[in-house]
């Protein structure tokens, strides 16, 4: 085992089952110490079933964890080195903030000092120091969340987990929420382990993630090789819009209703599809050489920062710059390049 798989965190043939419910079957994984890591997948998809066993709040049926080369299996929750961040902060309404973050300590029987000392540490660093005397209800929401890291990272854990942290917040403050999380993870280059269902957020946070779907990691990756080759349909359709595409192999290529398309790849099956992401299919004025359609603009969606095309045959959804107006009706001439096509493995 390498040293830097020895300090991180394993999870080996994991099988979870409620009754009849298969919860989790044969899931592995190792995330690296100091890495943030997704779980990403839609609900019932096993995601937090994965993660409060991490935690030590579930049992696995059979499987094992492993963190910092040590087996925590049947560890208790309290004797890991491991925290968690629950989606409602679960915070002490009657406790100040103060409290709230020095309650783990203080159960701990840390001395006052050293009490003190990590408290205001952690308060500085998550920008809470003035708020030290509120209560939790006297603030955002987005600071109820910092309170809850806060408490959490005081404690000094190995692995950070964070389960669903921002889905109570609006649209807005959960961008930010997200770019500060990133930032303050790098900062102190802890191991953070994130569930969630929202797409967009694992792709800003993460440095891997993990793809789940009915008890079973479908596909791991940075966020950029998961989002720009999906192995599956479901991976495709999870992650971002995607085209989907129905053909059969042909030469270095695929027929398909729409035309003959070139690939970079040969497929592995004689029927079956391909993904090509709306913002990877060009418009152009004429013809293109290769991989061309001529379609007709169904309806024109305008996005602020980008026009999104529905076209016919297809249908195919286009995306393209919020500078050029297109008009339903209109005839255009696409260009799918195949560096945009994806063979995918159903």
């Amino acid at each position: 085992m390498s040293p830097q798989k020895e300090k991180g965190l394993s999870v080996n043939e994991i099988d979870k089952r409620f009754g009849d419910v298969e919860a989790l079957v044969g899931v592995s994984l190792d995330v690296q110490e100091g890495e943030f890591f997704t779980l990403l997948g839609p609900s019932g998809c096993g995601k937090t079933t994965l993660l409060r066993i991490v935690a030590g709040l579930e049992l696995p049926d059979a499987g094992r964890v492993i963190l910092g080369g040590q087996d925590i299996t049947t560890l208790p929750a309290t004797k890991r080195q491991v925290n968690t961040v629950f989606q409602s902060y679960a915070l002490f309404p009657h406790l100040n903030i103060f409290e709230n973050v020095a309650f783990g300590l203080r159960a701990r029987k840390f001395p006052l000092d050293e009490v003190e000392s990590r408290v205001n540490r952690r308060l500085e660093m998550l920008g809470l120091q003035e708020m030290a005397d509120r209560l939790p209800h006297q603030l955002s929401g987005g600071q109820q969340q910092r309170v809850a890291l806060a408490r959490a990272l005081v404690n000094e854990p190995q692995v950070l987990l964070l389960d669903e942290p921002m889905s109570a917040l609006d649209a807005r403050l959960r961008a930010q929420v997200q770019v500060e999380l990133r930032r303050l993870q790098r900062k102190l280059g802890q191991t953070f382990i994130l569930v969630t269902h929202d797409q967009a957020e694992a792709l800003v946070v993460s440095d891997r993630l993990a793809v789940m779907s009915q008890g079973r990691i479908i596909q791991f990756g940075t966020p950029k090789e998961v989002y720009e080759q999906p192995k599956t349909r479901f991976v495709a359709e999870f992650l971002g819009a995607a085209n989907l595409i129905q053909g059969r192999r042909l030469n270095q290529g695929v027929e398909t209703d729409i035309g003959f398309f070139h690939l970079n790849a040969h497929p592995t099956w004689d029927h079956g599809p391909v993904a090509i992401r709306p913002e990877r299919i060009r418009i152009t004025a004429n013809p293109p050489e290769k991989n061309a359609v001529k379609v007709q603009v169904r309806e024109a969606i305008y996005r602020g920062t980008n026009l999104d095309l529905w076209c016919e045959p297809g249908p195919l959804r286009v995306r393209t710059t919020a500078e050029h107006n297109y008009e339903p009706g209109q005839e255009v001439w696409l260009e799918l390049p195949p560096e945009g096509l994806v063979i995918l493995d159903e």
